[in-house]
């Protein structure tokens, strides 16, 4: 109820004049349906760095809803904020899974998909005095007993929760047996695999990386298909686990947007998408730009929950 509050309180600062004959946005609003310290946050505070270095928006309020994978701040953006002008919701391909793992009666086909964002990798840690030393060494205890080795990682049914459940299958494990460990934020996420309550976490590269680079967490392997640039950690194949798998990010309009104000967003975004600023951002926390305007992932977001939802089912995440 907490959430629920601040949004509503915060609604009213959020009336701002139309966009649709605005050069410049007034004040840029941003839902980001997870708590501080992940993947969506780190979008958010990216978005809100560079639309004020590009002089894109003059304000931006970043608002945070958590819980179940962006399925309590979902409702509340096409309730709460639906015809807003300015604003945004972030999200990706970590709602889809929790949209349908925790049977949300609101979907994504309720928001209007803005844009496609950023793709990245997901990276598979241990405390760095863990005794596992390598992916072999996880999937061992892992075959040995799965419920003994706890994961940490975002929301059910999320990204993370999906390749876990990959790794368990791609290596003879029933996925229903995993004992995966969700949590709302890559903060809380953080704090449990370096207190050593779980064995493992999984998370998308740049929630890690940093923890990973003061020596803190062990990288033992990486969701691409090859190795990527600058990052001297093996791929899950290359250690005999026949997994790929690709994170995305994007924005949200909410509904019942004017026709000038959802185009003043795009174009907004688009200028973002294309510049220098954005460019740098994506190097620095070693995300891919795979930038897809609105009309495109309109039809990219409907396949990719269809598909997504067929995974879960598989892997017994859903019923």
């Amino acid at each position: 109820m907490k959430s629920l509050h601040v949004v509503a309180s915060a609604l009213a600062l959020f009336l701002v004049p139309t966009l649709a004959s605005a050069q410049t946005i007034d004040t840029l609003k941003i839902m980001v349906p997870a708590a501080p310290g992940g993947g969506w946050d780190q979008t958010g505070k990216a978005i809100e760095a560079v639309v004020k270095a590009e002089n894109i928006a003059k304000n931006v309020q970043i608002t945070h809803v958590p819980g179940a994978g962006g399925t309590v701040g979902l409702p509340q953006f096409v309730n709460q904020w639906k015809g807003q002008a300015g604003s945004l919701m972030v999200g990706g391909m970590v709602m889809a899974g929790a949209i349908v793992a925790n049977k949300s009666a609101v979907k994504l086909s309720d928001v209007q998909p803005l844009a496609r964002l950023t793709g990245e990798f997901e990276v598979i840690v241990v405390p760095a005095n863990s005794p596992h030393k390598s992916m072999a060494d996880l999937v061992a205890a892992l075959k040995a007993d799965p419920g003994k080795v706890a994961w940490a990682g975002g929301s059910a049914g999320g990204t993370d929760h999906i390749l876990v459940g990959l790794i368990a299958e791609a290596v003879g494990v029933d996925p229903t047996k995993i004992n995966y460990v969700a949590y709302s934020g890559g903060g809380a996420a953080q704090a449990a695999i370096l207190g050593g309550h779980v064995a493992a976490g999984v998370s998308g590269w740049g929630e890690f990386a940093g923890q990973i680079e003061a020596g803190k967490m062990r990288a033992l392997a990486i969701s691409a298909g090859t190795r990527a640039p600058g990052v001297n950690v093996p791929t899950l194949k290359e250690q005999g686990v026949a997994v790929e798998l690709f994170n995305w990010r994007g924005v949200f309009a909410p509904p019942g947007l004017k026709d000038a104000d959802k185009n003043a967003l795009a174009q907004a975004i688009d200028k973002m998408a294309k510049s220098a600023a954005w460019k740098a951002e994506l190097d620095k926390k070693q995300w891919l730009g795979i930038y897809m305007p609105a009309s495109e992932f309109t039809n990219y977001v409907a396949a990719e929950s269809k598909a997504i939802e067929g995974i879960l089912t598989k892997l017994g995440i859903a019923k």
